[in-house]
């Protein structure tokens, strides 16, 4: 009784400190908020110019992560929206819908009316209802210097057969948040953790709340039981019985002033519903203690659903604290983790068959023939580090790890596995170097008929950002090889270092830009519409960044006042109007 008296105790202690943390965090947050809501409103604005639906082929999206795939839940079709891309200076925000037809391995742009407004680390999930619908939930809105950030609490359906979007207005939802995860579980949206951060403050979430698809409700879910710590980026899987599986995830503490600490999370919790009826339903959490052999400690990974009764996590980046430095080992593995037996496993590429059929009768002397040391030894039982490097043209040489999983397991093959392999015969004789994808994190991951595509996420190589825009796949019941759906060279990708001018503008309040540069067809729809719609002042040729906003300061001054209204102070007003003026000014729309 004294354990129990002294648990419930530290319970309602962490729950009285976690409420005081958030007011903090939400009040000064508040005030960044309010700085970019008017660009994100003039964004929308923007926007809204659109009124009719445009879908156009067109090249592969640009470079970008912490957008959301989702597989059609009718179509061979693959549904990538939003993200974010930083260049070194800048950080550009999308809202941009791309379908990627499978079949055609072709991609298409689709323009609506209405979009949910610019932004990144927000959650998706697709359900088969009315032809298909792909819900969207919070995420976050950047300035370009990534100094502020607007975190939503909207939530959104596209009506994938009429091509429309709509804001659902339920009351008593989440709180503003990005980092979450969100699962469709027994016709409702599943929402656990996540984070809330400003400029000096910041929070994570281990709250759960559900959103239910026949009555559009929100509800807090209060499970009993001891649950998760508080984090972002987690897995986040559902069972069969309606059950809910939580592994990982990231969180970060204040140490001291101006010190915080990272923390990887790498235990699992099972949330259990416990009911007759969907609105009866008592969820309680309990921790689970796999077998197996668990994935390395690592965020940024990537989950989807796998075939039989399996979930999966691709990649990631294990992130090494130093003194005066970050430095991250980033991942390119798959780990299966079987529901039913409760079971970790890493993933073993078998190869194609021919080449695995050769391998296996002449090993020896094939190792002999090729003079390849690493044939010689022992077959590894741990995991595998590979290094490579790759030199920039600016000569900057960039070196990527990676980790193959041991072959421990492979020696428990039966030996029925190894007679189909001599029956299936390929053509084509021995392939050449396997062609895998690039390590990385923060990659978009989704799973139709069977099949993992893998696009996008970053590695980093000092303070170097690579942002990815590549397309993989591979076959999760074959388990042979990747295959290199959309190609992309990171030695080729434009790194801006930061200006001193950079650091002298940090203090301004700007909305991140969105869009491509090298997209014309927006703007060729926008110069359409132009007569109808109020334009902005145009940039003249040769005009300076300073000339146009001194030259057109009275108009963005009129249009921050529409949009913050007469209650706002003259200086905030000001500061928006200028960085309204620099937004245009550097991407006119």
């Amino acid at each position: 009784m004294g354990k129990k008296g002294k648990r419930d105790k530290k319970g309602k202690g962490a729950e009285k400190t976690l409420a005081k943390m958030e007011k903090k965090v939400s009040r000064r947050a508040r005030k960044e908020e309010e700085d970019l809501e008017a660009l994100i409103a003039e964004f929308q604005s923007l926007d809204a110019k659109k009124t009719q639906v445009i879908e156009s082929s067109c090249p592969p999206p640009s470079p970008r992560l912490n957008c959301s795939l989702c597989a059609h839940p009718e179509r061979d079709e693959l549904i990538l929206f939003g993200g974010e891309y930083f260049n070194g200076q800048k950080t550009y925000l999308y809202n941009e819908l791309y379908i990627y037809h499978i079949r055609k391995n072709s991609w298409a742009k689709v323009d609506i009316p209405n979009p949910p407004p610019r932004r990144c680390a927000h959650q998706a999930a697709v359900v088969p209802t009315a032809g298909g619908q792909l819900w969207i939930f919070g995420g976050e809105f950047a300035s370009p210097n990534g100094e502020q950030f607007y975190h939503y609490k909207d939530l959104w359906v596209l009506h994938l057969a009429t091509k429309t979007w709509e804001q659902i207005k339920a009351p008593g939802g989440p709180s503003g948040r990005s980092g979450h995860r969100m699962v469709v579980c027994k016709r409702q949206l599943i929402i656990f953790g996540g984070f809330h951060e400003s400029a000096r403050d910041f929070i994570y979430y281990n709250d759960v709340y559900a959103f239910n698809l026949d009555s559009f409700t929100w509800s807090k879910l209060a499970p009993a039981g001891m649950g998760p710590a508080p984090r972002s980026g987690c897995q986040m899987t559902p069972t069969p019985e309606g059950n809910i599986i939580i592994y990982g995830g990231y969180s970060k503490q204040r140490i001291k002033k101006d010190v915080d600490k990272g923390t990887l999370h790498t235990d699992m919790f099972l949330l259990k519903a416990e009911g007759a009826g969907k609105e009866e339903d008592r969820w309680t959490w309990s921790r689970l203690s796999p077998s197996g052999v668990k994935p390395p400690a690592r965020s940024g990974f990537s989950v989807a659903a796998a075939p039989n009764n399996r979930c999966l996590l691709f990649g990631g980046v294990h992130d090494e604290e130093e003194e005066e430095s970050l430095e991250g080992h980033f991942f390119n593995d798959i780990y299966f983790y079987d529901v039913g037996k409760n079971r970790w496993f890493p993933a073993q590429l078998k190869g194609p068959k021919a080449e695995k059929r050769k391998r296996r009768r002449c090993r020896q002397a094939e190792a002999e023939a090729a003079g390849e040391e690493e044939l010689q030894l022992p077959p590894p039982q741990g995991p595998l580090e590979i290094v490579k490097e790759v030199v920039a043209e600016d000569g900057t040489v960039m070196t990527i790890k990676q980790v193959i999983p041991g072959a421990a397991e492979d020696n428990n093959r039966s030996g029925s596995e190894e007679e189909e392999e001599d029956e299936d015969e390929e053509e084509g004789g021995a392939l050449g170097q396997p062609v895998e994808p690039y390590p990385r994190s923060s990659a978009m991951v989704a799973v139709k008929h069977g099949v993992l595509y893998v696009y996008g996420g970053m590695f980093e190589v000092g303070d170097r950002q690579v942002t990815l825009s590549d397309l993989h796949s591979i076959d999760l019941h074959r388990m042979d090889q990747w295959k290199v759906l959309q190609e992309m060279d990171p030695k080729t990708q434009e790194w801006l270092e930061e200006s001193e001018s950079d650091e002298e503008e940090d203090d301004d309040v700007e909305g991140a830009e969105g869009g491509e540069e090298e997209e014309e067809s927006s703007e060729e729809e926008s110069e359409e519409e132009e007569g109808e719609q109020q334009q902005h002042p145009a940039v003249q040729p040769g005009e300076a960044q300073a000339q146009y906003v001194a030259r057109t300061e009275q108009y963005w001054l009129r249009l921050a006042r529409s949009h913050m209204g007469p209650e706002a102070k003259d200086k905030k007003v000001l500061k928006v109007a200028h960085a309204m003026a620099k937004t245009f000014y550097e991407d006119p729309i």
